[in-house]
């Protein structure tokens, strides 16, 4: 079982790089033609057209280069029919709401609320997952499924717009106002205890996380954040995926950036690394800069030798790390509680 479903990550990798190497290939092709058309003009018209059509499809290409970039990091069909077919909690007997989310800016966004009995649901931890930068959430429910029976917590899986069922396109703005959506959508439930809410993200979603984590209308609303196998910033990642000089181009030369490296630093809940040291497609040692940087008084990150990008969770004591850590998160918590009822204690004899 655990061997098929490193065949099934191994084979979702493999997609997602076949697509960004066959879009690459095609802006290669392209460019090739635009040399070729640009040799043509200088014979036939000489220097001056040739600089006036040079400068012209500079112009024309840098803002191809810069609206395509959306094409490149997000790939919602891959694989093969990930818009039209989202599996659900149920297939893995999960209890579980089938909800749709609306975002600041209108947009409808589709979510699983996995939730525990009613006897756990208001007491354990709420995990806000957030998923990578392909496929959709139905991807996402063997790991789901781990968490809700290895760790005992209630998971709001978040579909990006123009992921899977979820309206709209993605954009690095937009991908943020749906995790401060599904961040508002548990802070407005009574059903569960709200001050145990864990941001989770893995890759694109860890960039997510830590932005959601760090801007000033969220940087109080998680007990906790937990990032595996993300990046330091789309310019760097781009620079170790393609070629040094892509991470020389100017900041603005990029449309989506997911600077986590600096939104790192403005993050004051405990936070979890997990790195699998075998990541094919994130160099490991983003992990550990972004750990550097993090600005949590508590913060932690555990190194899985054997862990990949997408099957890092079938590391062995991956769980484990989980556990140890809500555990402490727990600990601190009932301190806290205990503190409070002895001051309010002193407070009404003080009174009496």
């Amino acid at each position: 079982m655990i061997r098929q479903s490193l065949l099934l990550r191994l084979r979702s990798t493999q997609a997602v790089l076949k697509v960004i190497l066959t879009r690459c290939w095609k802006s290669c092709s392209a460019a090739c033609l635009v040399l070729f058309l640009l040799y043509w003009v200088y014979l036939v018209y000489g220097g001056a057209a040739m600089l006036t059509v040079t400068c012209l499809l500079s112009i024309v290409l840098l803002g191809a280069f810069y609206h395509y970039q959306d094409s490149y990091l997000y790939l919602p069909e891959t694989p093969d029919g990930s818009r039209q077919f989202v599996a659900t909690p149920m297939e893995l007997s999960l209890p579980y709401e089938d909800i749709y989310l609306r975002t600041e800016d209108g947009v409808r966004i589709h979510a699983y609320f996995i939730k525990q009995p009613p006897g756990m649901l208001q007491t354990v931890p709420t995990i806000l997952f957030l998923h990578g930068n392909a496929g959709n959430i139905g991807y996402r429910l063997p790991n789901a499924q781990a968490l809700y029976e290895e760790c005992q917590c209630n998971i709001l899986l978040l579909e990006y717009r123009g992921f899977g069922r979820s309206d709209g396109a993605p954009s690095e703005a937009g991908l943020f106002l749906d995790s401060k959506a599904g961040m508002d959508a548990l802070l407005s439930r009574s059903d569960i205890d709200i001050r145990k809410i864990i941001v989770f993200g893995r890759s694109l979603g860890g960039a997510v996380a830590a932005k959601l984590c760090s801007h000033p209308a969220c940087v109080d609303r998680a007990c906790a954040l937990v990032i595996e196998n993300s990046f330091s910033s789309i310019p760097m990642f781009a620079s170790a995926l393609f070629h040094p000089l892509a991470g020389r181009l100017p900041e603005w030369a990029y449309k989506n950036q997911f600077f986590s490296v600096k939104s790192v630093r403005l993050i004051r809940a405990p936070t979890l690394f997990l790195s699998g040291l075998r990541d094919e497609l994130v160099p490991a040692w983003m992990m550990e800069q972004l750990f550097q940087n993090c600005g949590a008084p508590a913060k932690h990150i555990q190194r899985f030798p054997q862990g990949g990008h997408n099957d890092t969770y079938h590391c062995h004591g991956y769980y484990n790390t989980w556990r140890a850590f809500l555990s402490q998160l727990l600990e601190e918590d009932q301190q806290l509680v205990e503190e409070e009822k002895e001051r309010l204690k002193s407070k009404t004899c003080v009174i009496q």
